[in-house]
C-alpha cells in the first residue's frame, strides 16, 4: 500500500526525521490559507498522487506569492496529472502540499528496502539526488552505495559514515544523517513497511539535512496489525483491476 507525501511527512516527524514545515489542502482558499501561516516568501505547491515524476509533469511549482500559491493549487486540483509513473490516464489529484521552500544546497538520494537476495535490509544512497535511481544506476553504478542491515544489530555508525562520506558531508552533518538512518529503521521495522525512499534528501545552505521528499510502501500482508496505516489508504489512487 502507498500513502500520499503529505501522510509520509506527517510519519517522518514522529521518527525525528527533519522535514520542511508544510499543510494540505483541498482547495485554492485553503492552499493559500496554508501558505500565509508558513514563514518565508516562497513556497512549493505539489500534487499529492501516488506516482513520481511530478515536477517533470507540472505536479510541483515553485512560487512567490499567497496568490500564486492559489492559482497553483487551482491549475492542479480537480484533475488528473499524467507521469512516466502513470498510465495515460493519470492520477486524480484531490489534494495538494503546500511547504516553505527550502534553501538547497546539496541534493542526495536515500532508500531502505527489502533486499530479498541477502534476506536482509539495505540502505540504498547516491550523491545524484533529485533524479531517478534507475537513471542513476544506468549511468553512474559507481555512485550507489549499498549498506546491507544485520537485523540483530540494526544501523551501526560505522555504516552511517560510509554513506556520509559517499555524501561527502562534514562532522555536524554525519550526526544528522545517523539520526535519520535511526529514524528510517525505526519507522521502517515499526509499521511493516517495504520500502522507504528520500529523494531528494537535501542539505541545506545552513547545513540541516531535511527529506524535501517522501514516499512509503507498506506490506498489504501486515496492514491488519496497523490499523492507524490502513486508515491513510486513498482509493482514488489505486487501479481497481490491481
Amino acid at each position: 500500500m502507498n500513502i500520499h507525501e503529505y501522510q509520509a511527512k506527517q510519519l517522518f516527524r514522529d521518527y525525528a526525521i527533519a522535514v520542511p514545515q508544510g499543510a494540505v489542502a483541498d482547495s485554492p482558499q485553503l492552499a493559500r490559507r496554508a501558505a500565509e501561516q508558513l514563514p518565508g516568501s516562497a513556497w512549493v505547491v505539489k500534487a499529492q498522487i501516488h506516482a513520481g515524476a511530478r515536477g517533470k509533469a507540472g505536479g510541483v511549482k515553485v512560487v512567490n506569492s499567497w496568490q500564486d500559491v492559489a492559482a497553483a493549487a487551482e491549475n492542479m486540483l480537480g484533475r488528473r496529472l499524467v507521469t512516466h509513473q502513470t498510465d495515460a490516464a493519470g492520477l486524480p489529484v484531490n489534494s495538494v502540499w503546500v511547504e516553505e521552500a527550502s534553501a538547497i544546497k546539496r541534493e542526495f538520494y536515500l532508500s531502505l528496502l527489502v533486499d530479498r537476495e541477502s534476506e536482509r535490509l539495505i540502505f540504498i544512497a547516491s550523491a545524484a539526488g533529485g533524479m531517478d535511481i534507475e537513471a542513476v544506476a544506468a549511468e553512474a553504478p559507481d555512485k550507489i552505495v549499498r549498506v546491507p542491515i544485520h537485523p540483530a544489530a540494526g544501523p551501526q555508525a560505522y555504516q552511517g559514515r560510509l554513506i556520509a562520506a559517499a555524501f561527502g558531508l562534514g562532522k555536524e552533518q554525519q550526526a544528522q544523517l545517523q539520526q535519520i538512518l535511526n529514524g528510517i529503521y525505526q519507522l521502517f521495522v515499526a509499521k511493516d513497511c517495504s520500502q522507504i525512499e528520500i529523494n531528494p534528501l537535501i542539505e541545506t545552505e545552513d547545513g540541516k539535512l531535511v527529506a524535501l521528499d517522501a514516499k512509503i510502501n507498506f506490506d498489504d500482508n501486515a496492514l491488519a496489525l496497523h490499523p492507524d496505516i490502513a486508515a491513510l489508504r486513498d482509493a482514488s489512487q489505486e487501479d481497481a483491476k490491481e
